[in-house]
């Protein structure tokens, strides 16, 4: 059958089938050639950001068509509503025989070592950080991948960086080992996009906050955690001062804000580092009176630890303003309305004990 004869076959069914959706035929009759369907690798996808990210994309793709991996074979039954292969990103040839036996168009590389954990092991963190993601680059060029995912953080910020609305373009000196890999992570994405044309894209998270996953080790996860002790009834330990103001965002606005940027025309990306991204900024103090709304007695200590100074290093809040003029970002929780989603769901997937 020929091209011509094919389109006006998938015409003709269109037209039979009015209730289609139009938006794949025209995918796969773009350019003049069918299209073949998208196929998403999501690496480190039992993470806090991966298994909500995962569920989003196979919402968008469908199961058949999204390729969860994880280091551990346990983490498989996260993912009955995709396919799912145990891999580890540091296995080169592994990930390369995955990519090409699957025919993989897009990789989401979410795969790393966080902040405060990075602290403790810091060569681990660099190796596997870094080399993990110039192994995604080189294998998006050598096999011309549609798309890359990686994301950057709030972390390659230092203390020498504007600590109110920090601009996309400034001063980092990022001051841990987590920061700095992403600080040259952002540069290699860039660097990658320039010289061999990777459709890299990347987001600045500042610290998520979900409910559907634990702590993973982050200085911000403080603002999950303290969720947890509160549906117990337990006093909640706080390792900042109660003024730490961090920028923080809710998982549904990180999950929109990585879908809409994947999914906007490549012309609409103009920052091939990272972009900045901003939801909300608070204190723990306020987070702490945001809760007490809804748990009158919930009971807090602080007591800083060496987080604090990680902390003390990052910004207070962003200018998300070129997120927001080149694709159209814009958040939808502020404080309240994200501790009254949480406080409404949190016990359905972490049942307090008894």
């Amino acid at each position: 059958m020929t091209f011509s004869n094919l389109e006006g076959f998938f015409t003709t069914f269109a037209q039979a089938n009015p209730n289609i959706n139009k938006k794949p035929l025209g995918d796969f009759l773009a350019f003049g050639k069918p299209k073949m369907m998208d196929k998403i690798l999501v690496i480190g996808a039992a993470g806090q950001l991966g298994s909500e990210l995962t569920q989003a994309l196979t919402n968008q793709y469908g199961g058949d068509q999204v390729i969860a991996t994880d280091l551990r074979d346990s983490a498989k039954s996260q993912f009955d509503y995709c396919r799912f292969e145990v891999l580890d990103v540091m296995n080169r040839e592994a990930l390369r025989d995955l990519v090409k036996e699957e025919k993989v168009t897009q990789i989401y590389h979410l795969a790393a070592v966080l902040s405060a954990t990075g602290e403790k092991n810091p060569l681990f963190a660099w190796h596997l950080n870094m080399e993990s993601l110039l192994y995604v680059l080189e294998l998006a060029k050598e096999e011309k991948l549609d798309k890359i995912y990686w994301p950057s953080s709030i972390a390659v910020f230092g203390p020498n960086t504007p600590k109110v609305n920090t601009p996309q373009f400034c001063v980092k000196e990022p001051n841990t080992v987590y920061g700095i890999s992403k600080q040259a992570g952002e540069r290699w994405c860039e660097y990658y996009f320039e010289k061999h044309g990777v459709d890299v894209r990347s987001l600045r998270y500042p610290g998520l906050i979900g409910y559907k996953s634990l702590p993973g080790g982050g200085t911000t996860d403080y603002a999950v955690d303290i969720y947890h002790k509160a549906i117990a009834n337990e006093k909640f330990n706080c390792f900042l001062r109660e003024d730490s103001y961090l920028p923080m965002m809710y998982m549904p606005d990180a999950i929109k804000a990585t879908l809409d940027l994947m999914n906007a025309p490549r012309e609409s990306i103009k920052i091939r580092s990272s972009y900045n991204l901003a939801g909300m900024s608070f204190s723990p103090k306020e987070i702490f009176e945001s809760i007490k709304k809804h748990v009158p007695d919930f009971q807090i200590e602080f007591n800083p630890d060496f987080r604090q100074a990680i902390a003390d290093s990052w910004p207070d809040s962003i200018d998300d303003s070129r997120a927001r003029e080149d694709w159209g970002w814009k958040p939808d929780y502020d404080l309240d309305a994200m501790t009254a989603d949480i406080l409404k769901n949190l016990p359905s997937y972490f049942p307090p004990k008894k």
